[in-house]
């Protein structure tokens, strides 16, 4: 009979770490991958923005250079080609995409 208050404190203390665990860990779990996650797709946009300014950079430089085109029309000519590689990529996801059901 002398050992019920430490059962009872046992009990106390598996049910609330029971609640604990069904609650507030699967929340820092969530929490977690939620930051993780839009911070990796900052970063991924942040990358994607950078490597198309390069890329306008790179043909700029090369069709002033080797083509001998004045700076306006070869910044003109960079623009439109790459932007036109990234219609034919939204066209290509577009079409490739899968009904909701």
């Amino acid at each position: 009979m002398s050992d019920w208050p430490v059962q009872t404190t046992d009990k106390i203390v598996r049910a609330v770490d029971t609640v604990r665990s069904n609650t507030s860990d699967r929340l820092v779990s969530v929490a977690r991958w939620l930051v993780y996650g839009l911070l990796a797709a900052f970063m991924g946009l942040t990358a994607l923005v950078l490597v198309a300014i390069g890329l306008v950079r790179l043909v700029v430089v090369y069709v002033e250079n080797v083509r001998g085109v004045d700076h306006a029309r070869a910044v003109w000519i960079a623009e439109a080609g790459l932007g036109a590689i990234f219609v034919l990529f939204g066209m290509l996801a577009w079409l490739r995409r899968t009904a909701r059901k």
